[in-house]
């Protein structure tokens, strides 16, 4: 990590980060904000530069961003801070222990940007879109909320397809691919993917 970042890490994380591993119980999400407005969450945030953009242009939800890697948290801990984000807090593990630990129907949308593809055959088990985890994902949205998935992966993006459209208690919002929606940001990784020629694949869907 940089020393901005190590210094964030350490100002910060009391203040607007979570460690998974450490809640004990039940979690209702709107309560790491101290308010009752609607909470996106998002699995996978990476360095945080799309997170910290969206929760600036959407001041009235609240963004709980979930990250393995240090350096992405604390990346996006110091956009936070310098930023003056009131509605992003960082948890630090897994996320489906986090949104097992959920009440059911306490999210306005789930978003899944650029999960890791795992593209070998014998490893798509640990790929996050698969059934059981979508229905898991969807049993926390409330009804009406959306569940946003966006790879750069063809086969994997046909696979979310399929496994988002056989959930029951998902409507697919566009019938296929969505267009690329203007409210996600643009990030390194996917401007890499689309100089290598990668086409990026959106998929919304919303709980009925």
């Amino acid at each position: 990590m940089t020393s901005r970042q190590t210094d964030a890490l350490a100002r910060l994380r009391p203040a607007y980060g979570i460690e998974i591993a450490d809640l004990d119980g039940p979690v209702d999400p709107a309560a790491f904000f101290g308010r009752g407005a609607p909470v996106v969450l998002e699995i996978g945030s990476g360095m945080g530069d799309a997170t910290a953009a969206m929760a600036a242009a959407d001041p009235d939800r609240d963004y709980l961003a979930v990250e393995v890697h240090t350096p992405g948290i604390a990346n996006l801990l110091d956009l936070v801070q310098r930023h003056g984000l009131g509605n992003v807090r960082v948890a630090q593990g897994d996320a489906l222990d986090l949104v097992r630990a959920m009440p059911e129907r306490c999210l306005d949308a789930v978003h899944v940007f650029f999960p890791d593809p795992w593209p070998k055959s014998r490893h798509h088990k640990r790929r996050i879109i698969q059934p059981e985890h979508v229905a898991l994902l969807r049993s926390r949205l409330a009804g009406g909320g959306t569940l946003h998935c966006a790879t750069d992966w063809a086969e994997y993006a046909e696979s979310m397809r399929s496994t988002l459209t056989a959930d029951p208690e998902l409507v697919d919002v566009h019938g296929g691919y969505a267009p690329r929606p203007a409210h996600r940001p643009v990030t390194k990784f996917e401007r890499r993917a689309l100089t290598a020629g990668r086409p990026v694949f959106d998929l919304l869907h919303r709980r009925r």
